[in-house]
């Protein structure tokens, strides 16, 4: 039973602990980047350009993350 939780999170280099971390802020990332896509159809001179940042941001990390040069990426993103 146990192997079900961690067979993905050790596949990418991650105890369940940290995918869970990861994957939560993710999905908070997307869930505000989804509302603020909502208020800018409504108002299209807010949030302009919000939910595509938002997506380039978390395609970098995402791609980023079980990688050797992880930390180099990160490095370039500070």
């Amino acid at each position: 039973m146990l192997d079900a939780f961690n067979r993905h999170p050790s596949s990418v280099g991650e105890s369940y602990g940290q995918h869970l971390a990861q994957a939560s802020g993710f999905g908070v990332t997307m869930i505000s980047a989804g509302a603020a896509c909502l208020v800018h159809a409504v108002f299209p001179f807010w949030f302009e350009k919000t939910a595509s940042l938002c997506v380039q941001r978390l395609h970098a990390r995402m791609a980023a993350r079980g990688r050797p040069d992880a930390a180099a990426h990160k490095a370039l993103q500070a």
